[in-house]
This record gives structure tokens, sequence and C-alpha cells, in this order.
């Protein structure tokens, strides 16, 4: 498996793996909101083209993450997510390779943090913990409990405040 930055040609295959990463299995006709997510954040301003990555097998997209542009108050960071594995294809280390990855590339990029809403039990294996630790807080107060982040390098413990995604993501 190799992983590498997000080309033009990518762009058909990432739809395609977030479409089934995310698919809605009563409802297999609607798309899911990822793959919009994903053509949306491209098109704006806080679109990271090297931290674009797929993950490609044998030729084939296997699997895609993205880190965008966030703020915690004044303080540029990163947003991650989505991250997507065909479902075929999930639990044999696509997904923990891309987020090793986009991980590494944000710290060589003297990134100070990055942050997402995901699981409680899976993201703490790539260092994420509970944002509230770091007094950061979620745009949406409900989110909190799923509300994580991954301090790199680069980090500030004085970087402090309210988290605000790029707009996109408010927009789904």
């Amino acid at each position: 498996m190799l992983i590498r930055r997000e080309t033009p040609a990518d762009l058909p295959p990432i739809r395609q793996v977030h479409a089934a990463a995310f698919a809605d299995a009563e409802n297999p006709q609607s798309r899911p909101v990822e793959v919009g997510l994903v053509d949306a954040l491209r098109d704006g301003d806080a679109w990271l083209p090297a931290l674009s990555l797929v993950a490609e097998r044998s030729g084939e997209v296997v699997g895609h993450v993205v880190c965008t542009r966030a703020h915690v108050g004044d303080v540029p960071v990163l947003a991650l997510g989505p991250v997507g594995v065909p479902p075929d294809l999930q639990r044999a280390g696509i997904g923990s390779a891309l987020m090793h990855a986009v991980l590494g590339a944000a710290d060589a990029l003297d990134e100070p943090l990055v942050a997402l809403l995901g699981h409680r039990e899976y993201y703490p294996r790539f260092g994420f913990e509970p944002a509230a630790d770091r007094g950061i807080t979620p745009p949406v107060p409900e989110w909190a409990s799923h509300f994580q982040v991954r301090p790199l390098s680069g980090y500030d413990p004085a970087v402090r405040g309210e988290f605000a995604y790029a707009a996109p993501f408010m927009e789904l």
C-alpha cells in the first residue's frame, strides 16, 4: 500500500471511497454528506492540498483522509476529516496508515493541533484526547463528548477557546 497526496485524477475514486465508507444501509441510494463535504472543502479557502492523502493499493484508491484549516480563536489549527475506507477493506490497517501519515505530515508542516469529531474509543490510539482537557470547546456544545484534539510538536498550551471549523462543516 502507498500513501500519497491526492491528484486531480483521484477525485472520482475519492468520492467512491466516501460514498462506500459512509453509505446508509437503510437508504443505499442516498449520497452520504461526506462526499459533498470533501468537494466543498476542496473548493474553499480552508483546503490544504498537502494534507489530502489517499491510500493506493495495486493502482486503486482504497482510502482517503483530509485535514483542513480551522481555528481556535485566531490561532490557525487543523480539522481532520473525513477519513474513509470502504467497508470491505476496513480493519486491514488502511485507516490507521492514513491517520499516521496525515498526522505526521501535519506535524512536519509545524501545525500546532489537529481536532476531530469522532469515536472516543478509536481515536485515542493516535494520540487524540478530549478537547475539553486542553480547554478547547466545539462549535456545537452537544459535540463535546466526541470532540477530540491531538497536540503536535508546535502546540502551545495557551491555545484555548472555541474551535471553528471551515464553513462547509457547519453547512451540513
